[in-house]
């Protein structure tokens, strides 16, 4: 396998597995810490940590799919993640979407995370972000936006720039 980690985040993820009582449930601790490393997760370093851990790729890949905050490709500078779940789609997310998108020069019909030309921005439909009440929501980065209107959407990438 070509992939490589540098010796001090191996050395991070040894000592993080020995907080666990079996490596498996580490798993998740070690991803968190190649993804702050790398950007992103790799089919190589899914690879990686099933042999770190002593599980097969397809437990590794399952928990990588599963989790939203786990990315199988580089994500911009700015990540902004609209919520997609009934509440938000009917206070008009899928409209808050489509405006990001254009804005942005994305295709608001491809699925899946979609990144700038430039790496700076990456526009993610995701599920529930827990404020049905405030619908639309949407966060950019850690920051919880409540309401969003294309406008406010607006205003808040214009913040990014």
């Amino acid at each position: 396998m070509s992939f490589n980690v540098p010796s001090k985040i191996e050395a991070e993820i040894n000592e993080l597995i020995t907080h666990y009582p079996q490596k498996r449930s580490a798993s998740v601790m070690v991803l968190h810490a190649l993804q702050d490393h790398f950007g992103h997760i790799s089919p190589e370093a899914m690879e990686w940590t099933a042999a770190k851990l002593g599980l097969q790729p397809i437990n590794v890949y399952e928990l990588v799919t599963f989790y939203p905050m786990f990315h199988q490709e580089l994500i911009g500078k700015f990540h902004l993640k609209v919520c997609r779940t009934l509440s938000c789609m009917l206070g008009g997310s899928f409209k808050l979407h489509e405006h990001l998108c254009g804005k942005l020069g994305l295709d608001p019909h491809k699925h899946g995370p979609q990144t700038t030309p430039d790496g700076k921005f990456t526009v993610e439909f995701v599920e529930c972000l827990a404020s049905c009440g405030t619908a639309p929501v949407m966060m950019c980065n850690e920051e919880f936006y409540e309401g969003v209107t294309t406008k406010k959407a607006e205003e808040i990438v214009a913040r990014c720039k």
